[in-house]
């Protein structure tokens, strides 16, 4: 059985619609994922992550909704549907 990894976030806007998250110790896999799944989905307005500099800063996502949908819902909503996508995999 596959073990559950614990991404650390660091919050550093938090508006209902708006939401600036710090990612600790993640690399482009995770988050271009994350990135594409919310910019798909029909309340996100603009979802991006900015990298940093590779050995000094860990990346930043920003996450915008329409003004209908809550950001904090939206986001949850993705990553449990990208869990679920990523629960039966095997190597």
């Amino acid at each position: 059985m596959a073990k559950a990894v614990n991404m650390a976030v660091t919050v550093l806007k938090k508006e209902k619609n708006e939401l600036r998250l710090r990612i600790i110790g993640e690399s482009h896999t995770a988050l271009q994922v994350l990135r594409e799944r919310l910019n798909r989905h029909k309340d996100v307005d603009y979802a991006n992550y900015f990298p940093g500099h590779p050995e000094l800063d860990d990346p930043e996502f920003y996450i915008r909704t329409t003004s209908k949908a809550a950001v904090d819902k939206v986001l949850n909503d993705i990553i449990t549907h990208v869990a679920d996508e990523f629960k039966n995999a095997t190597l």
